[in-house]
């Protein structure tokens, strides 16, 4: 029998501070610093208008965090960062990790397939 998703949870690989922020943004434009996920949801300064539009169609809640402020039942299941985990009925299950993000190459419908796919292969039901 298929678990339901509850919710979705991204982290991010960058800490939610404004030095940590700001250390992202400058490691990333200098190409010293990498995040998947990021790039998927934001843009230069803001979230990218294709990713908003996909979270919006998800039939269930994406909530993302920092590597620094995501709740430890979390990271526990998903570290390293950045990654994707489910929330479900019967606990949190993981589905990306670094490896299947940087795989999206920062486009939204591939993250979009993929997370489809982890739920599709984990029997998880309501998305």
């Amino acid at each position: 029998m298929p678990d339901t998703v509850r919710e979705f949870i991204g982290v991010y690989d960058a800490d939610g501070t404004v030095l940590g922020e700001a250390r992202y943004w400058i490691g990333a434009r200098l190409g010293r610093t990498h995040c998947a996920l990021c790039e998927i949801t934001h843009g230069l300064f803001t979230e990218r208008a294709d990713w908003r539009r996909c979270r919006d169609q998800l039939d269930v809640g994406f909530q993302t965090y920092h590597r620094n402020d995501a709740p430890e039942d979390v990271l526990a299941v998903g570290s390293p960062a950045p990654f994707v985990v489910a929330r479900t009925d019967g606990g949190l299950v993981a589905l990306l990790g670094p490896e299947e993000l940087d795989a999206c190459a920062g486009d939204v419908e591939e993250f979009r397939r993929a997370l489809m796919r982890a739920c599709a292969e984990r029997n998880l039901d309501g998305i």
